[in-house]
């Protein structure tokens, strides 16, 4: 089930799933690979339209008013423009904070100006989904990083959007990996230069992470929808669970979908604990993996 902002997207020829990763022990080698770095901070996509700019998360909610500043510079691109990538947001001693991000995420547009004028964002693209000459993403990577570092050259040299940094020599990204973690870079992405961009998890997209952590659909909540507690969740291995009690700022983000859920009834987890059901994909998040063989399960963010 998509949300209202999915249908839009879905109105453009695009569906609210973007491309994803697949896990792995260790990056690949060869020629035909290219690395990325994998920042902490909020995916979105970036759209740049007639009528102006729209930015949605990976669930499909319109997050635009949280990162007008982000929007505000997207107002640069030709229409037709667009892109993926990740916001972030840099504390003063140049570190990505993924706590600042969140809490951006999670306010309301009158506090996210305000956030902004205090700590703005930059938008770090890392695909080309579609430029004014039409949809690129059947192309190989390499043509969509060319065309997407072509694309930014035209914009001015303080813009707060920027290609993510990436490297074709292996070697230069394990240093990245292995020196670069305080500040925030969280792994590597690396990705075959021959591969298209495909909705969800593909072998040509491969990752290494130093805290891996799985995707679980949420299911249901306790507490209030406007305040939750927690959440229901499914994890990958098919079990059902409550997550452990949500941060202030990831519950205010979740409320917002749960607030549009609609009626709802009671389920029980797999240990029959109970919780308030709403529709499977409306939202997912992020949870320690290393938490999913146990009871407790710790969500991270909202994807």
């Amino acid at each position: 089930m998509l949300r209202a902002g999915a249908r839009a997207i879905s109105a453009y020829g695009f569906t609210a799933t973007g491309a994803l990763a697949r896990p792995v022990p260790e990056l690949p080698t060869g020629t035909d690979w290219s690395y990325e770095v994998k920042l902490d901070g909020h995916r979105m996509i970036m759209w740049r339209t007639d009528a102006g700019v729209r930015l949605q998360a990976r669930s499909g909610r319109d997050v635009t008013a949280a990162w007008g500043d982000l929007a505000l510079a997207g107002h640069r691109f030709p229409a037709g423009t667009v892109l993926d990538g990740e916001a972030v947001i840099t504390t003063e001693d140049g570190r990505i904070s993924f706590e600042a991000a969140q809490a951006r995420a999670a306010s309301s547009p009158t506090r996210a100006h305000r956030l902004a004028a205090q700590r703005p964002a930059h938008y770090i693209a890392f695909d080309a989904l579609q430029l004014p000459s039409g949809d690129t993403r059947a192309r190989p990577y390499s043509e969509r990083r060319a065309a997407l570092l072509s694309l930014l050259a035209e914009l001015p040299a303080n813009t707060p959007i920027q290609a993510v940094s990436a490297t074709t020599d292996r070697d230069t990204a394990l240093t990245w990996y292995t020196t670069l973690h305080n500040q925030g870079v969280e792994g590597i992405v690396a990705k075959r230069t021959t591969s298209p961009y495909r909705a969800g998890r593909t072998g040509g997209w491969q990752k290494i992470r130093h805290a891996e952590t799985v995707d679980a659909d949420v299911i249901g909540y306790t507490g209030p929808k406007t305040r939750p507690r927690a959440l229901a969740v499914r994890l990958p291995n098919g079990r059902t669970a409550l997550t452990q009690t949500l941060s202030a700022p990831l519950a205010a983000q979740i409320a917002q979908v749960l607030v549009a859920a609609g009626p709802t009834e009671h389920g029980r987890t797999d240990t029959s604990e109970t919780y308030t059901r709403i529709p499977v994909g409306l939202a997912v998040v992020e949870v320690l993996a290393g938490t999913t063989r146990h009871a407790v399960v710790t969500p991270v963010r909202l994807r």
